[in-house]
C-alpha cells in the first residue's frame, strides 16, 4: 500500500483561457472549468486508484468538508485528521499554448495539536505500507523542520518519499548535512536543486549531467534514491549504483501540474513491480508526459501511459558524465544478447 501525506490539502479549480492570460482584462474561458480535491498526496492516491494500487490518503480535513465528498466519490480511501478547519481553494489557469498560472490560497494555521494528531494517523497508517509519500507545502503554522521531523519520528520499516520545496525541502537538506535521517527517495525538480547548490534552475534543467551531479551530492548526504525531473527535458535518476536520463516522448503540452506527481507515482509503480532502475525512470516519464498532455490536473490512467516511448540512457556513476556513445538499441530484451551495450535503451 502506498500512503500518502498532504498537509495542505486543497479543491483546485481549473480555468482554461481561450487565449493568452492579459492582466487587467476581461476574457473567456473555452469551457466554464472543472475542480476536484487535490494536493500532491491526494494526486498521488488518485493515480493509485486509476492503476488499482491500494492507498490510504492521510490529511486534515473537517468531516462535513465537501472535499472529502469528493475523494469518497472518486474512490480514494482517506484518513481525516479533524482540527484545521475548512480545506482551502486553489485556481489554475491554462492557456491554449500550456502556459500555466496558479493562484493558491492558504489554510487556516496549523496548531501543534493538529500536527501532533497528523504525525500519530501518519505512524498508524504506514505499518501497513510500501511506501509512505510526504508531498507538498506545509500549512501556515507548522514548523519549517516539520518534515525532517516526521522522518525520525516514522517507523524505521518504512520506505519514504519526500516531494517538497522552499523551506521545508531546505530544512530537510539542513538535516542530512548534520547527520539527520534521510527520505529514501526525494523528487526535486530543477528549480529545487538550484534552490540549495546554487547555478540556474533552466541551465540545470537543460543539461542532464548537471543535474545528476547535483542529485548525487543528495545521494552522498544518505538518500538511498534521487529522481530529478527536468521538465521537458525528461528526468534522471541517481542512485549509489548509478545514474540514468530520460528523454520523454513527443508531447503536446495541456497543462503541467500534476505532472510531476505522476512521475513520482510512476517511480512507485515500477518500485513495486520490481523493475530494473532505467525501467522505474521510464515509467515515471512516461507518466509525467501523460499528464502534461491532459487538463488541468488530471491524472492519466495505465493505458494512457506509453513508457515503451521513453528513450533512457545510462550516465557515467562517478561524475553523471554520458557514458561512451552506445550501438543502436534492439526492442527486443537486452539478456539474451549478450553484444548489446546496455547503457542506452530505447522503450
Amino acid at each position: 500500500m502506498i500512503v500518502t501525506l498532504t498537509a495542505h490539502p486543497s479543491t483546485d479549480r481549473t480555468v482554461p483561457l481561450a487565449g493568452a492570460l492579459r492582466r487587467g482584462a476581461v476574457q473567456r474561458t473555452t469551457t466554464p472549468g472543472w475542480s476536484q480535491a487535490g494536493g500532491k498526496g491526494v494526486n498521488i492516491s488518485r493515480a493509485c486508484v486509476s492503476a488499482e494500487v491500494p492507498t490510504l490518503a492521510v490529511l486534515p480535513a473537517e468531516v462535513e468538508d465537501p472535499f472529502l465528498a469528493d475523494l469518497a466519490s472518486a474512490g480514494i480511501p482517506a484518513l481525516p485528521v479533524t482540527g484545521g478547519g475548512p480545506v482551502r481553494v486553489n485556481l489554475t489557469l491554462t492557456e491554449p499554448d500550456g502556459t500555466t498560472t496558479k493562484l493558491n490560497s492558504s489554510a487556516e494555521p496549523a496548531t501543534p495539536e493538529l500536527l501532533a494528531d497528523l504525525t500519530a494517523a501518519l505512524r498508524s497508517a504506514a505499518e501497513d505500507s510500501d511506501w509512505v509519500v510526504l508531498a507538498g507545502s506545509l500549512p501556515p503554522g507548522a514548523p519549517d523542520g516539520w518534515y525532517a521531523e516526521l522522518l525520525g519520528a516514522l517507523p524505521r520499516s518504512s520506505r519514504v518519499a519526500l516531494d517538497t520545496s522552499e523551506a521545508p525541502l531546505a530544512a530537510v537538506v539542513a538535516g542530512l548535512t548534520a547527520g539527520g535521517p534521510a527520505p529514501h527517495l526525494m523528487k526535486p525538480n530543477g528549480e529545487e536543486l538550484a534552490s540549495f547548490l546554487g547555478g540556474d534552475a533552466d541551465v540545470l534543467e537543460a543539461d542532464p549531467a548537471q543535474a545528476a551531479t547535483a542529485a548525487r551530492t543528495l545521494v552522498d548526504a544518505g538518500v538511498e534514491t534521487v529522481l530529478a525531473t527536468l521538465g521537458g527535458h525528461g528526468a534522471v535518476l541517481v542512485t549509489a549504483e548509478g545514474a540514468w536520463h530520460a528523454s520523454p516522448p513527443p508531447t503536446e503540452v495541456v497543462s503541467t501540474v500534476g505532472a510531476g506527481d505522476s512521475s513520482l507515482f510512476g517511480y512507485l509503480l515500477g518500485d513495486r513491480r520490481g523493475l530494473a532502475p532505467a525501467d522505474r525512470l521510464a515509467l515515471a516519464v512516461a507518466y509525467g508526459s501523460a499528464a502534461a498532455a491532459l487538463p488541468g490536473t488530471t491524472i492519466p490512467h495505465p493505458a494512457q501511459v506509453r513508457p515503451e516511448l521513453v528513450v533512457v540512457t545510462e550516465l557515467d556513476a562517478a561524475h553523471a558524465a554520458p557514458a561512451a556513445p552506445a550501438a543502436p538499441t534492439p526492442t527486443h530484451s537486452t539478456a539474451a544478447d549478450p553484444a548489446h551495450d546496455p547503457r542506452s535503451v530505447t522503450r
